[in-house]
Order: C-alpha cells, then structure tokens, then sequence
C-alpha cells in the first residue's frame, strides 16, 4: 500500500504563530513550517511514494514527505535517530514542522526512519531531494537558466571506523568472528576464544596481550607470526562449527583476517613472514568501514577516510551535485557522478572553476567546446632552462618552435624531440638543454588548454576569474559545519546520503533570503 498524500495546514495557527516568534536558534524550522507545503507539493508526493511497494494489504505508511522534512531536520541539527524520535515528543520546533503539536505519541518510530532513508537509497532519491530544492528555488527566485556557472572542491571526511595497524587489524577481525558464535551459544568470548587455542584474543588489548619490545625487529617478527598462528587455529575451529559455515558475519569477518594478511604480510629471504614495505595498492585500514582508505588533502595533509566533493552554482550559491570517493582515490574520478547528476537535471556547464586535481577528470577531457574551464594551469619549473611556455605553438598544424625557430610537430600525449645537429649548433644551448640528443618537450593530452590557463592567469582580468571560486570554499564551509569532519555512517554511499542531505539543508538556507520565499 502506498502512502496518501500528506496535507498539513498552510497557514499558521495562533499557537504556531507564537512557537515561530520565540525561535531565535534554528531559524530552518521556521522556514520549513512555511514552505513545506511548496517543497513537498502533491505532485512531489507522489513521486516520492513510488519508492514503496504497491500493495493491498498493511496500514498506510508514514507520509514519506513527513520522513523526509525529519532526515532534513536531523541534518541540521546533527542528532542520532533516537534523539529524532525524542525531539518529536520534546521539542516543540521539530512538532511545529512536523504538524505534531503536543503530540503524547511519537508519529513514527525509529525503524520507521531507518527504513525510509533506505528506500531513499535505494531508489536514488535523495539525489531528487536536492532537485526538488533547485527546482523551488527556480520556480520562486527567478534561477531559471539552464546554463550553469559552478565550481567544483573537495574536503576532508575523516571515516567513522577505526583505523588500526595490522596487528590489531587482524586481532579485531578474528575477535569478531568469535564474538558471533560466543553471542548465539550465550557463552564469554574468552573461554570460546581458549578453546580456539587462541586465548590471546580473550585479552582486551591485542598489544597487551602480545607484550613484545615494539622496537625490536625480531619481537615484531615473532609477534606477527603469534597472529598468523591465530588466523590458522581460529579458521580452522571456527569452520567446524555450525555458525562458522552459515553465519555471514563470521565469515566476513574470516575474509577480513585473510584480506588484512594477504595486503600488509609478505616473505622475506628466510621464508619467514614480515610487513611489506610501503602501503599495498587501496590498502584496507578499518574492520568496521572496508571502503575507508589513507589518502591525502595535499603533501603535508594526511586523511584516513574519504574526501567529499561539492559543485555548487557561482550565481545562485545552490549546491547541484556532490560526491563521496576514498580517500585515496584521485579528486577527478568523481566527476563522472557529477556529470550524470547534472545531466538528470538537464543543465549545461557554461563555466567551471576548479582546483587542478579535476583537471584530468572526463568532465575536463569530454568537454564541450562552449564549456569554459577556469583553473590554475600547472606550474612549470625547470632550473636556470627555457620552460616549454617559451616555445611558440602552432594548435592548427600542430607544429611547435622553439625559441631559435627550429619547428617540430607534435601529438598530444607526446614527447617532442628537437634534432641533436639542430640544438648543438644553437646559441642558446645553455640555457635550453644539456642533452647531447636535443631537447625535448612533453605535450599534454589537453596541452592548449594548460596553454591557455597559463596566459589568462598572467592578465588582471584572469586573476580575477580565478577568484570567484572562493564561493564554493564558502559553501564547503558551511557543508563541513553541519556534516562536521567525521563521517556519520561507514561506506561510501551512506555517506553520500548524508553529504546529498546536507546540501538539501545549504540549499534551504540559500532560500531563505530569496524574497519571494516565506519569512523565516
């Protein structure tokens, strides 16, 4: 069965309009109050109710518009889903949004919400929430051109799992895989963990319990062989039991204990196992989060999570589109999403103003011609030597000359090379190439571009182009105050979710200084 559009009164009552004058803290809820019947209109629920099920039987659903004003609120104010469901009972704001005053009961439970942010998920509608923002806010404050100016940044997400070395790694792992089966058989982990013969699990710290001279190579070495003992006599008791060969979590947490082994341990000369060296390729860190990843901000900033993308509107400061990547996953993988979020809102980038690290991103490389890219173009540095800006370049012919008139052709992603007889004679080898073979230049597959970035960031009128995207530092600002610096929920799509309801609530805040909106 699916759920009846939901009517709450337009105007305000006398008792409401009493609540919304004495607010003075969370301005929202009293937008909300008078908007909601214009964010959440009946074409807009209804759409909204083709994420449940058509059925005939059970009891209505909860107005999924009513669920959504709640996440939205609870992204705002930051509160765990108990605290949701407490604020309904305690705190007269959230009832006056949710059309709920005085209410003895709670309008919906806890699993009731869960359930809604998941349909949410799944079906990609909080994608549609922010749309359904963009759209209001198009129909009210006059934002109604599809030609969109936006700029695109990225921020630290610090995950919400543990990050642990590999000792600990695999001791977490394996102690959750005995904590299930201790759990079904109402037993202590301890004694479960001594008939696994591997009581060093029982203890409460994994280091403790190994009691080694952690900076002595051979206890190192003789430690991690103890845990690797472990992983052996722990999987092969556990795959004797009933739970070890049906019960998910168990074996997960098995799969966990061998993906920790087979990326950080390795063999040395003697056949005896050590840690690599250096970080395996999209090494995992947590038990509780396996999407979370060591990445770097810049060369000095260290992030242990993920990175959150924003690319909001120069123009109207509306968030259109966000993204969540590991951390170390490069900014320009994103932009895929980006664009097919973009694309469902059937807007064309006219400008985009960016950092460099989304410079070899396919929303750079895919380009249209009428797109206009606004970035710092890489700086070059080559000593006391000609850099490659002084040689002349012909895009037309393709053809490059350097600063003594000798002319190459080139091919984008190439390297140029200038004929040794050529530059040997030249009079100004020294300060061009030391090479005995010539000189050479690379080019880049997008070469005119950079070209072009450089000379426009020589000219007053470039700088200044460039300066505009400090809004979008503006607006990760304020992302970053309600998301705050740590996730909320492990792995990458919850925490889309999360990011996508955040600019849900940036984008209501940006509403309410358009006139034409109600008071707030």
């Amino acid at each position: 069965m699916r759920p009846k559009v939901w009517s709450p009164p337009v105007e305000l009552s006398d008792t409401e309009e009493a609540i919304a004058k004495r607010v003075r803290r969370g301005k929202l809820f009293v937008f909300l109050r008078h908007e909601r019947h214009r964010l959440f209109s009946s074409e807009f629920q209804k759409e909204l109710g083709t994420i449940y099920k058509e059925s005939a039987f059970g009891q209505p659903p909860i107005p999924p518009a009513q669920l959504a004003l709640a996440t939205i609120l609870q992204a705002y104010v930051g509160v765990s889903d108990d605290e949701v469901i407490e604020a309904t009972l305690m705190d007269r704001r959230w009832q006056l949004v949710l059309d709920c005053l005085d209410c003895a009961k709670a309008p919906f439970s806890k699993g009731t919400l869960v359930a809604f942010r998941q349909r949410l998920i799944e079906h990609d509608f909080d994608r549609r929430l922010i749309e359904r923002t963009i759209e209001v806010a198009e129909e009210t404050g006059g934002f109604g051109s599809r030609q969109l100016r936006a700029a695109l940044d990225s921020s630290p997400l610090w995950g919400a799992g543990r990050v642990e070395d590999t000792y600990n790694l695999l001791g977490h792992a394996l102690r959750k895989a005995l904590g299930v089966i201790a759990h079904q058989r109402g037993r202590e982990l301890t004694d479960l963990a001594q008939e696994a013969g591997a009581s060093i699990l029982g203890s409460s710290s994994i280091k403790a319990a190994l009691d080694v001279d952690w900076d002595n190579v051979e206890d190192k070495q003789h430690a991690l062989q103890v845990m690797l003992d472990t992983l052996t006599s722990v999987e092969a008791w556990v795959m004797q039991t009933p739970e070890g060969q049906t019960d998910h979590t168990v074996q997960e947490s098995l799969q966990t204990a061998h993906q920790v082994r087979d990326q950080d341990v390795t063999v040395d000369e003697e056949g005896k196992p050590t840690l690599r060296q250096g970080v395996a390729p999209d090494r995992r860190i947590s038990v509780e989060d396996p999407e979370m990843r060591h990445g770097r901000k810049s060369r000095h900033k260290r992030i242990d999570g993920y990175k959150r993308h924003v690319l909001s509107s120069l123009d109207s400061r509306l968030i259109h589109a966000v993204g969540i990547t590991p951390a170390n996953a490069p900014e320009a993988s994103v932009t895929d999403q980006l664009a097919a979020d973009l694309a469902h809102q059937q807007v064309i980038l006219a400008e985009l103003h960016m950092d460099r690290a989304y410079l070899n991103s396919t929303m750079v490389r895919n380009r249209s011609p009428e797109l206009v890219i606004c970035c710092k173009a890489w700086a070059i540095h080559r000593n006391d030597q000609f850099p490659k800006t002084v040689f002349q370049w012909d895009w037309q012919k393709k053809l490059v000359r350097c600063p003594n008139g000798v002319e190459r052709s080139f091919e984008y992603g190439k390297v140029v090379r200038f004929p040794a007889t050529a530059c040997s004679a030249c009079p100004q080898r020294a300060q061009c190439t030391q090479s005995p073979r010539g000189r050479t230049v690379s080019v880049h597959q997008d070469e005119r571009l950079l070209d072009d970035l450089r000379q426009r960031q020589q000219t007053s009128a470039g700088r200044a182009k460039l300066r505009e995207r400090v809004s979008v530092e503006h607006t990760l600002s304020h992302v970053g105050h309600w998301q705050g610096d740590t996730a909320r929920y492990c792995g990458v799509r919850k925490n889309l979710f999360d990011l996508r309801r955040v600019a849900v609530v940036n984008n209501l805040f940006v509403m309410t200084h358009l006139p034409s909106m109600g008071a707030a």
